[in-house]
């Protein structure tokens, strides 16, 4: 019986384990290496480690975690979960079956770029989605949005505003934008092209969008916000709530709606907040925070004194 098993070894698991740890409890951290930003060579706005290669990140993180006896982390995956607060039961892909006295969810989203040949392939490298993450690197170069949600135009218009006076809303068919928008595209006379995209070419800094009455339109770089699911569906099976977005319904200190489960990183978020944040800063803070007030939980139920 572990104290807590960790699902999922990104930032928000492996800062979420390393809590646990310092506070001599026995961790588990399943994870299936297969992070969401493996395909990018640079993760930005976390202090001290800007433009740090993100997969070396997660290697001194996990050396960091050897140094702490009660932390194991093991490589698999965990296909089912059952059981309830002080008795959780964890299925692992290899047959493997461990108990724990509490769950931390931190398995992440997955991108799914558009199937336009030539997407998925640089999506990360050539093509990103977050212009946090990649906008400073794309600044005074001409840019490309590929996307069919019209609400996505504000994305357009954002890189305009702060990055590139040369940005070309690409929809890949005809959309309607909302009213608002549709007046802000116009104020800043944005430039849409509706034509179907048959395929992306190139590589970074001289990349080729192919539509299909057979234009092109060579872009130094092109920003595309993929439409993302959670990696995993054992939040359902451990009966926690989820938005309607598909992200799991956590609260201020990370807990779901099942007691005992947590939920980190950007597979969970607070129903007030538009969006799931994608920052790797921001997943390492939301596994000290649900790892923070797990603890106290942990030590309240042992003692028997103010129960949560």
């Amino acid at each position: 019986m572990y104290d807590v098993v960790v699902v999922g070894g990104g930032p928000a698991g492996l800062s979420a384990a390393l809590v646990f740890g310092r506070q001599r409890r026995s961790v588990l951290v399943v994870d299936g290496g297969e992070p969401r930003n493996s395909p990018a060579s640079e993760m930005h706005m976390y202090l001290s480690r800007d433009g740090f290669p993100p997969q070396q990140l997660l290697a001194l993180g996990r050396e960091e975690l050897a140094a702490y006896p009660g932390v194991e982390v093991r490589t698999g995956l965990v296909v089912a979960a059952r059981g309830a607060k002080d008795d959780f039961e964890l299925e692992l892909a290899d047959g493997a079956v461990v108990r724990a006295r509490r769950v931390v969810l931190a398995t992440g989203q997955v991108d799914e770029p558009y199937d336009i040949p030539g997407l998925a392939e640089r999506f990360g490298r050539s093509v990103f989605h977050c212009p946090f993450c990649h906008g400073w690197e794309a600044g005074d170069k001409t840019l490309a949005v590929v996307t069919r949600e019209p609400v996505e135009a504000m994305l357009a218009l954002y890189l305009g505003d702060r990055f590139s006076e040369d940005v070309v809303l690409c929809t890949d068919g005809p959309i309607e934008l909302p009213e608002p928008v549709a007046a802000a595209v116009a104020a800043r006379a944005l430039p849409i092209v509706d034509g179907k995209i048959t395929e992306i070419t190139g590589e970074a800094g001289d990349l080729t969008i192919h539509f299909a009455d057979g234009g092109t339109l060579r872009r130094e770089a092109v920003f595309h916000r993929a439409p993302t699911r959670r990696h995993s569906g054992l939040a359902e099976q451990l009966g926690c709530e989820v938005l309607p977005d598909g992200t799991v319904k956590v609260d201020e200190i990370g807990q779901t709606t099942t007691p005992g489960v947590s939920a980190a990183g950007d597979m969970a978020k607070l129903p007030g907040m538009p969006d799931a944040t994608t920052l790797v800063v921001l997943g390492a803070a939301d596994g000290v925070r649900a790892a923070v007030w797990m603890e106290g939980d942990l030590f309240r139920s042992g003692l028997g004194v103010f129960p949560s």
